[in-house]
């Protein structure tokens, strides 16, 4: 029984500062340059909207409304069927001419995750505040003669998503509060520079140069560096078109 004691002592003590750990871990500053920019691209317009867009060979939509939320995407492939994918709170679903296809795991894993990456950047800096998140401002730093607040944001296994390993770096401008760069390694070391904007039902939809860092040697939060010493190509252009505000 002693032991039993002991043993539940010691549980207790590890649970309360693993707790108090994780409450040290929050970065203030960085939680605060975080909302001044949610609110420079949209602030309380991202909790009930529904808007529409072409990315590329897709038609896309995304509806929000609190918690709730349901993004879409269409698009033919060569034998002009239709394809549907439907993300939401209930789960995945493709279809095909207006039938449900029954996917292997591996199979709803990729066009989930498509889906979901296509919302996740044109979201950005909303789903910077989604609770998986983490935050932490590790410095400033000028480019093009304007001043930036590096934020570090990495994910928490638990609703963190496929990528949650990965390490993303967020460069926000000091002075209008905008995400102006940002920066990944998943799928090769990339750095993103925000180019033309549009503001749609109050939110700022942002187009991207999206960049290969060439050192592949260096972590996420020192690619500005190497953009700025021209230790990076131009790889593709991030363009959305065609917005609209569906009612």
């Amino acid at each position: 029984m002693v032991l039993k004691y002991i043993i539940t002592v010691m549980c207790a003590f590890f649970s309360l500062q693993t707790w108090c750990m994780a409450q040290k871990a929050i970065d203030k500053k960085a939680q605060k340059v975080i909302r001044e920019c949610v609110a420079a691209h949209g602030g309380k317009h991202y909790q009930n909207f529904d808007i529409s867009f072409d990315f590329r060979k897709y038609k896309v939509s995304i509806w929000v409304k609190n918690a709730d939320f349901k993004y879409e995407r269409t698009t033919q492939d060569s034998s002009k069927n239709d394809i549907l994918d439907v993300l939401n709170n209930a789960g995945f679903v493709r279809e095909i001419n207006g039938v449900k296809q029954i996917l292997s795991a591996k199979e709803e894993d990729r066009y989930r995750e498509g889906l979901n990456s296509i919302a996740y950047f044109a979201l950005l800096p909303f789903k910077l505040t989604d609770p998986a998140v983490n935050l932490a401002h590790i410095g400033t730093i000028k480019i093009d003669d304007q001043k930036y607040d590096k934020i570090k944001v990495w994910f928490n296994a638990e609703g963190g998503g496929k990528d949650h390993e990965d390490v993303f770096c967020y460069w926000i401008n000091q002075k209008t509060h905008t995400l102006d760069y940002l920066s990944y390694a998943n799928g090769g070391p990339r750095f993103r520079k925000a180019t033309k904007r549009a503001t749609v039902s109050g939110i700022v939809f942002q187009d991207y140069e999206n960049y290969e860092i060439l050192d592949k040697t260096i972590r996420t939060d020192e690619y500005d560096k190497a953009f700025m010493q021209g230790k990076a190509k131009l790889l593709s252009k991030i363009e959305q078109v065609n917005y609209k505000a569906n009612q």
